[in-house]
């Protein structure tokens, strides 16, 4: 049996809320920073963060948006077929190394896929919220999801007819 959310599930106006909550580490951000070749010293020296309004190293805002987005997948896209954009990101509060944040996400359109019978699509709203009930990420995204029975949809787990040895 898959798990999250088919087509037929959403409504618009349905909210959900990240089940976890995950708290951002320095590796986490020192680590994202080099792997995406971000040059700008705000996320990786102290001595240069410190001279900022800041005070310290800021959290790399596409970390930010990758981990939110990836705390929405449960509820909303982990039976997507494909991700189709995000739109209007606000970055409205600073993240830093140990804040723990939560999604929230609010379903606001869906529609039959023109193309394909086996989709739809599903337009939603998306926040992080952190341990302080700040908001420091929104964004809107747009996905394809599959129907329920839809045949990419069916269930993958190996059924053996084998009896149980022990």
């Amino acid at each position: 049996m898959n798990a999250g959310r088919f087509y037929e599930d959403f409504e618009v106006g349905d909210v959900y809320r990240s089940r976890l909550g995950r708290t951002v580490t320095e590796t986490d951000n020192v680590w994202f920073t080099c792997l995406t070749l971000n040059t700008n010293q705000i996320h990786f020296n102290v001595p240069y963060a410190e001279r900022t309004q800041f005070k310290r190293p800021l959290v790399n805002s596409l970390f930010t948006l990758a981990l939110v987005h990836g705390l929405t997948v449960p509820d909303t896209s982990e039976n997507a077929a494909a991700n189709l954009g995000w739109s209007e990101i606000r970055l409205p509060k600073p993240v830093f190394a140990g804040d723990t944040l939560w999604a929230e996400t609010e379903v606001t359109n869906k529609r039959e896929s023109r193309s394909n019978p086996d989709v739809g699509i599903v337009w939603v709203r998306s926040r992080g919220v952190n341990q302080r009930r700040e908001v420091v990420i929104e964004f809107t995204r747009a996905f394809m999801v599959y129907r329920r029975d839809a045949p990419e949809a069916s269930d993958l787990f190996p059924v053996t007819d084998e009896d149980w040895t022990v």
